[in-house]
This record gives structure tokens, sequence and C-alpha cells, in this order.
């Protein structure tokens, strides 16, 4: 009598909770705890007021459904928000802050009465991280990747911890991901291939190693950073080059990622010389975009990536012609 008694009620209480749906409490993920390159961010509860100090960090706050209150400017449109992003802010565009690298103005920061300062694009030292951590909760990059170097995956996922959406994060990512091996599938003739991301500015030629988002872009559709470009770089993200060394830019693919800041344009780089020398420029396997695809590559998020594809994967199809399709024959 007593096990039957017992039965029915762990009974009743399975039943109890089959039917019973999650509450608030259940599904509230905070506190979450972000570990950082300067430690451990620990932050309470849904975080309302945002304010963005890394250079693309909108970008990555707007595919989570999250508009922050204020980003920073870095270059393109003066509301700081591309074109890409603009359907994605809720309510009222962000404040727009200047913030020249290297000195921040906390004073502004401080104003704005912050409850998360996102800071993983921004490239922030230890110093800038106290004195913004005493201002509210500021989670930073990790120390696996030199400053700007942390890839366009995990800093989704680092502000989606911090957002209390982790699962919408790591569909993202999924979703994004799948956008580059469907090119790849497409696309078997890039793999390979060596790359480099190259710059002209005040005659000064350079280029992004593949700790940079824009030579990344290329490497996740199968392109390779040749090893000793990234060792030229050293510990550095790009890396300038003199006139001696324009050898260096001399690979199956140079992709122009600058044309919108060099004066004279298309005409002027290819006027160069030393850059006209070059068996990729006279084989005309030199890559140039507009302006709005170089910002893509630039701010690389899940936001700006569908969009890159849609302009550079037709160019990059015209430099590398994919390999036509063998009929089978048929047997007798």
């Amino acid at each position: 009598m007593k096990f039957r008694t017992f039965s029915i009620l762990v009974l009743s209480i399975l039943a109890l909770v089959s039917i019973t749906p999650l509450t608030a409490q259940d599904e509230n993920p905070f506190p979450v705890t972000i570990e950082h390159q300067y430690g451990t961010t620990t932050i309470t509860q849904a975080p309302q007021r945002i304010v963005s100090i890394g250079y693309t960090e909108q970008d990555f706050l707007l595919a989570l459904g999250v508009t922050p209150i204020a980003i920073r400017y870095w270059y393109g449109e003066e509301d700081a928000i591309m074109p890409w992003a603009e359907d994605h802010v809720d309510g009222d565009k962000p404040i727009v802050m200047q913030l020249d690298y290297g000195n921040l103005n906390y004073e502004l920061i401080l104003e704005l009465q912050p409850d998360l300062i996102s800071a993983v694009t921004a490239g922030i030292s230890q110093e800038e991280y106290d004195m913004l951590s005493q201002i509210a909760p500021t989670i930073t990059q990790t120390d696996e990747y030199i400053n700007f170097g942390m890839p366009w995956q995990d800093v989704t996922l680092m502000i989606g911890a911090a957002l209390g959406k982790s699962d919408m994060a790591e569909a993202l990512v999924a979703d994004t991901e799948a956008l580059f091996a469907e090119a790849r599938e497409k696309n078997p003739q890039f793999a390979g291939k060596t790359v480099v991301s190259a710059y002209y500015y005040d005659d000064i030629f350079g280029y992004y190693t593949d700790q940079d988002s824009r030579a990344r872009f290329f490497t996740e559709l199968g392109f390779v950073v040749p090893e000793d470009l990234v060792e030229f770089a050293g510990d550095l993200f790009y890396a300038n080059i003199s006139i001696e060394r324009t050898d260096l830019l001399d690979q199956d693919l140079i992709a122009i990622v600058n044309l919108q800041f060099i004066a004279g344009g298309r005409e002027e780089l290819e006027a160069n010389p030393l850059f006209g020398s070059l068996n990729a420029v006279r084989e005309g396997r030199v890559l140039y975009m507009d302006e709005v695809t170089e910002n893509a590559l630039g701010f690389y998020s899940p936001l700006s990536i569908p969009y890159a594809l849609e302009q550079v994967l037709p160019l990059l199809e015209t430099i590398f012609p994919p390999e036509p399709a063998i009929e089978a024959t048929p047997s007798n």
C-alpha cells in the first residue's frame, strides 16, 4: 500500500514537471562571467544601456538584436551605421562618439550612464580597462590574439554571452560559417592560392596579415596568407613595406582593400612602376572593390559578411574561373 501511494506521488510530480513551463527565473542566464585579457567581468542582469567603444562593435550588437545607446566612430557613414546594419537599429539611432585611439573620453562615457561597456574590438590597454571598469562592467578581447586580432566568431560569442544571448550568437556563427562553406564548395579553385590584402597610402605600400579581418575573409574562402608575410609583420596585424620589398605583394591574388583612400584611385595605383611591374598586376590578378564592400571587409561581422560575399565572389570567379564540369561519357 505504501509503495502504491509512493508511486502515485512520484507520477503526480512527474506530470506536474512535464506540463509546468519554465519561469522567467529559470530562463534567466544572469549572472554571467566573461573571461578576457584583463581578467573577468561579471554581469548581474541583462544590460539596458550599452556603450560600444569598439571600432566595429555596433555590428555585433545589432546582429544580436540590441541597439547600443552610443557607438564609436571609425570611418564611413556619419552615423557610424553601415548600410548592411541600418535595418537592425531599433528605436533611436545611437549617439556617435569621437574617441581617439589611446585617448578615451571617460567623462563622456560616464555621462552616458552605461550598465555595460563593450570594448571587444577597441584594442584597449590595461590602464584604459581599469578606468572603464570603474564606470561600468567592461568586456574586452581575450589574450589569445593580438589586439584587434580576435576572429569574428569569438567576438560574436563573447558579446552574445554578455547579453545573455549565447544561443542566438551560436546560431549566427553557424549560419554565417555555412555561407563560407557553400562558397568554398562552389569554388574549389580558390583553395591554396596565396593572397595579400594590400593597401597604398602616402606612397607607402603595406598589407594586413591573417590576424586581420580583411585577410581572414579570403582565408575563409580557401586562400592562404604566405608565412613570410606573417613573419615580416611580427606581432602586428599589418606591415608597411619599403620599395625594395614590394615583391611581397606579388601573390596569386592581390586584394586592394583601401582603394577609397587612394586619391587617384586605380589609375594612380597602376601607374606606380613598382606596382605595375608585379606579375599579378600584369596578369590581371588584382581585386578592386567599391567603398561599401571594402568597409564590409573591415567591419567583418555577421551582418557585413553576407554583403561582402555577395559582392566579392563574382569578382573572384572572374579572376579565377571555376573549372568546367566534366560530363560523364555514356557507356555502350
